[in-house]
């Protein structure tokens, strides 16, 4: 791990020089080609592309209704069990998001109210690769349930023997209502434009490779999407009161997702955080996802070593983490020093897989720094708000000089007159 120390200016120096460089040129242009193949060719690139790209030649795309009526057949009952268990969590936590309408009668004579519908239709992506999601399922398609979308459209990709049977549970238990095995940009563009098998929907949500974040960049307009996910990351603020076992296996947990995953530990003791670089050596060479985990861990693990705590929150928050850990004695106390991070684990016993399978609240979080201004998922992200007002004539005459005058004063003389002719026949009476 590296180490990195200083004053907060040289410390925020050395993470900007250290950030990743932005090389996706090739690869930009590549998910422009697939989704322009799929937008014109339809059904027919995505078997195709699901051949080149999964090496897996598709009979059809619609996952059959008898396979996912089953798929509880084809898991183990502790397996279950444990979904059920999340699902009640993530019921509980998000439906206390849910929002309702208002009407606002105050001024006499006019109405003002907000409408809360849901999407009509939503598009969950899971992903595949390295690993499988189940807890992705849930986490996309509970919070849309809630919401009361009508028809969630599931997709995944194959792989060589088929979908993976613990998707395909928890996407039962979640309740989709299609599953369609395709996966990558081509998924991302079936259901940004619709293809003569899979529906076009309202919003695409869910983590995915770079092709998948690049490819839901390219639709945002023609649908909703939830955010552009990067790579996983953690941030862990912790001092000598912590357990430098349980902080490496932490950032171990986020190290072992990819690669390019983001492990970090700000601390004000040097000392510690060499105890911590010790733990993580020691506790990879267990990891059975050793090579992944090495490569996040020596390409981008890094120990802060802050001058103060306050220091230290400033740091983080200028990182905005997807995850924070605060591992302090009392770490209630530091929670108002949080201005920037997806979601919060307090103290020794909230590690961030607690947040990531069981606990409830959302584990898709805005990731890359984006955590200054995207919220992690939920009940709202499958809503859409509209707005309604009625005026009586009376309400109206009194305010219609000063709507008069603004549009005016903007050159929409068209504005200015469709509220005066609604009082041009009272003005004559009165000229009479």
């Amino acid at each position: 791990m590296r180490f990195i120390s200083g004053d907060k200016e040289s410390i925020l120096e050395q993470l900007h020089s250290a950030a990743e460089s932005d090389n996706q040129v090739e690869t930009e242009a590549a998910v422009k080609a697939i989704i322009a193949d799929v937008k014109l060719h339809g059904d027919a690139a995505l078997f195709r592309l699901t051949e080149q790209f999964d090496n897996v030649r598709l009979s059809e795309l619609r996952v059959p209704q008898a396979l996912l009526d089953n798929a509880l057949d084809h898991v183990e009952a502790d397996f279950i069990d444990a979904l059920e268990q999340a699902k009640a969590n993530i019921l509980s936590y998000h439906q206390k998001q849910k929002q309702s309408g208002f009407v606002d009668t105050e001024k006499k004579g006019v109405m003002r109210g907000q409408l809360v519908r849901p999407l009509e239709t939503a598009g969950i992506y899971v992903p595949g690769g390295t690993a499988a999601y189940p807890s992705s399922v849930l986490m996309n398609i509970l919070p849309a349930k809630i919401a009361g979308v009508p028809r969630i459209i599931m997709v995944t990709p194959p792989g060589k023997d088929g979908l993976n049977p613990y998707i395909l549970a928890a996407a039962k238990i979640a309740g989709a209502d299609e599953v369609y095995q395709i996966g990558g940009a081509q998924a991302v563009a079936a259901l940004a434009f619709g293809t003569a098998t899979i529906p076009k929907v309202d919003k695409i949500v869910g983590p995915g490779n770079i092709f998948v974040a690049l490819a839901k960049r390219e639709v945002f307009g023609i649908v909703d999407i939830d955010m552009i996910a990067g790579p996983s990351e953690v941030v862990v603020v912790a001092d000598e009161t912590a357990n430098p076992r349980f902080v490496a296996a932490d950032l171990l947990s986020q190290a072992e997702h990819d690669t390019l995953a983001r492990a970090i530990l700000i601390t004000t003791s040097e000392t510690f955080g060499q105890a911590v670089a010790c733990e993580v050596e020691k506790q990879l060479q267990a990891l059975p996802r050793e090579e992944i985990a090495r490569a996040s861990i020596a390409n981008f693990g890094q120990v802060i070593v802050a001058e103060s705590m306050e220091i230290a929150f400033d740091i983080m928050n200028e990182i905005a983490p997807e995850h924070l850990e605060i591992q302090l004695e009392n770490p209630m106390d530091y929670l108002s020093y949080v201005k920037n991070a997806g979601s919060v684990f307090l103290g020794a016993y909230a590690s961030e897989p607690l947040g990531d399978y069981f606990a409830g609240p959302n584990h898709v979080l805005p990731t890359s720094g984006t955590a200054r201004f995207f919220s992690p998922l939920g009940v709202a992200d499958f809503c859409k708000r509209t707005s309604f007002i009625s005026y009586t004539k009376d309400a109206l005459a009194k305010e219609k000089d000063a709507i008069v005058l603004l549009a005016e004063k903007e050159g929409l003389t068209a504005h200015a007159r469709a509220i005066q002719i609604r009082f041009e026949e009272d003005d004559d009476n009165e000229n009479s």
